[in-house]
Parts: C-alpha cells; sequence; structure tokens
C-alpha cells in the first residue's frame, strides 16, 4: 500500500515566518503558483498565502506590502494531509475538497505537498505497467 509520503512532491517551495507581504506577493505573481506556505523557524506550518488573502489582510487593509509580516495575510489551508495517511485517502480527501495540492504534515511539520494531478499520473503509469502481457513460458 502506497502512503501519502509515496506520492509527494518533497521539499515544496515555502516562506519563512519572518519573510514580509511583499515577498509573498513576488511570488504570487509567477503563473504556476497559487498558494505559498509558510512555516516557522522550526518547519511547522503556519497556514497559506494566496493572492486573495494577501489582497483581503495587506491590500484592501491598506498596510505596506513591505513592512507587513507575512503572517498578516496566513490562511488555514482548505486542507491539510499527513504523510502516513494511505495515498488512495489522500487523493480521495483532495477530491471531496476540490482542491489541486494540499500540504504533507509529519509531526505537524511541512514535508511536501501533494498534487492531485501528481497522483492522476502516477496511477496511469501504474495502471499501464499492470496492463503488460504476461510472458507465456514455452515447455
Amino acid at each position: 500500500m502506497s502512503l501519502v509520503r509515496d506520492g509527494m512532491l518533497s521539499d515544496p517551495a515555502v516562506l519563512s515566518a519572518d519573510a514580509n507581504a511583499q515577498e509573498a506577493g513576488e511570488h504570487l505573481t509567477r503563473p504556476d503558483v497559487r498558494a505559498v506556505l509558510v512555516v516557522d523557524g522550526n518547519g511547522l506550518l503556519l497556514g497559506v498565502v494566496t493572492s486573495s488573502s494577501l489582497v483581503e489582510h495587506v491590500v484592501a487593509a491598506g498596510l505596506d506590502p513591505a513592512s507587513t509580516p507575512v503572517t498578516a495575510a496566513v490562511a488555514v489551508p482548505p486542507l491539510v494531509l499527513d504523510a502516513d495517511q494511505l495515498l488512495d485517502d489522500g487523493y480521495r480527501l483532495l477530491e471531496e475538497a476540490e482542491v489541486e495540492r494540499a500540504p504533507v504534515l509529519e509531526q505537524g511539520r511541512l514535508v511536501g505537498v501533494l498534487s492531485r494531478s501528481v497522483v492522476q499520473r502516477r496511477l496511469a503509469e501504474d495502471e499501464a505497467e499492470g496492463e503488460e502481457e504476461p510472458v507465456e513460458e514455452r515447455a
């Protein structure tokens, strides 16, 4: 049985809690980044910053992004997975929550991100390997 840790992307891009909101905004301007994970000095997940949380908590509040800590814009992620959960269960939870990615924790520390598209690709590869013709033995 595969675990979430087996299918996750390890070493995700993160910002430390001492970063500022402007740094989060710079990450979010990249088309491939929809959210920035924020961790404390011990690697504990504090939350996620999205474009909407940045606008709501910093821009709309009239705060200076360069001097506002990123933690001011941190939101609770819609889903957090445990590294030791079954991969099938993690994938099902991603689908049920209708999210593409979820942070993966081990004892509260961020260890990776599980992506629906990566798991789908892996499942398709596993299925293709299982469909190979068995080799017949000849006597």
